[in-house]
């Protein structure tokens, strides 16, 4: 028997930007309370992890917008049902 086989999956949409906003706004905290806190000198290099975070979310985020001005522009979406989406039930049987 034939199964009919499925459409291609899509990327998901998602906000890059915001993502990678929160995820340095994280950083910058941490580093934040670490300067307030002063570790001791075993462990300064916790502030330096959170320098680097700070600067790979900056690098990140101009990317990630230079990369979008670069995308072409989307094209029109069809509507697509989700792949859990149940048949419909026909409403004659199939005959053999």
């Amino acid at each position: 028997m034939n199964l009919p086989s499925r459409p291609d999956l899509r990327p998901l949409k998602t906000n890059d930007t915001a993502t990678i906003l929160a995820g340095t706004c994280l950083w910058a905290v941490a580093l934040a309370v670490l300067l307030i806190v002063q570790p001791d000198p075993g462990h300064r290099w916790w502030i330096w992890t959170c320098v680097s975070g700070i600067c790979g979310g900056l690098f990140g985020l101009w990317y990630v917008r230079r990369r979008d001005r670069r995308a072409p522009p989307p094209a029109a979406e069809e509507q697509v049902e989700p792949a859990t989406a149940i048949p419909p039930i026909s409403p004659t049987p199939p005959t053999p």
